[in-house]
């Protein structure tokens, strides 16, 4: 449903700004495969795409005192456990070998696969839309590589990462002492503030 408004708002939104340079209004179909739309629709996407690997592979090996997020400072944890090759495991568990190594990384390895794809997408957008307007302004389109040394493209890339890094930080450290009855991200609510995990 954002996606979609996103969409339509977005649409209407570029449509103005092409009256405003004097340029003609393009249909929705259009818009859908403008440099506008695929840059915003991107952007977004590359920020929790990396946010979720980071989330993935710091959560391996670092620990927070207090907070629900956290692994238990001294007693091993199941998840840090050998796979056993059972009749109820995945494929890649009975298989074992390089096909093995692979699966007990694959949620950060699909994570970090997206987040490539979305800044890729992010950058071909940007630059998309970046080129457009030069040309609304009578100038000369510029390449990737000039692209990728204006400010505007890592500005939009930027403003993006630092949010999720914030927003990683908040949940680590605010399970530290506030509570959510029947949430599984929260802390049984008297449970102590130096309890780590759930």
């Amino acid at each position: 449903m954002a996606l979609i408004a996103q969409t339509f708002t977005g649409w209407h939104q570029h449509n103005a700004e092409l009256q405003q340079d004097g340029a003609v209004a393009i249909g929705l179909l259009s818009y859908l495969g403008s440099g506008h739309f695929i840059s915003a629709t991107f952007e977004n996407f590359e920020s929790e795409f990396l946010q979720m690997a980071l989330y993935v592979v710091l959560t391996v090996g670092l620990r927070q005192k207090g907070s629900a997020e956290s692994k238990s400072l001294d007693e091993p944890e199941e998840v840090d456990r050998e796979p056993v090759a059972g009749p109820d495991a995945p494929w890649p568990v009975r298989k074992g070998g390089l096909i093995l190594k692979l699966y007990q990384y694959s949620l950060f390895i699909a994570f970090a696969i997206l987040f490539l794809v979305s800044w890729g997408l992010h950058l071909y957008g940007s630059w998309t839309e970046h080129n457009e307007q030069n040309v609304l302004n009578g100038e000369a389109k510029d390449t990737v590589a000039n692209y990728l040394t204006q400010a505007n493209f890592w500005f939009e890339t930027f403003q993006n990462w630092q949010s999720e890094f914030l927003s990683i930080a908040s949940i680590v450290l605010l399970t530290i002492f506030l509570r959510q009855k029947g949430s599984p991200e929260s802390k049984p609510v008297d449970a102590p503030h130096s309890q780590t995990g759930k």
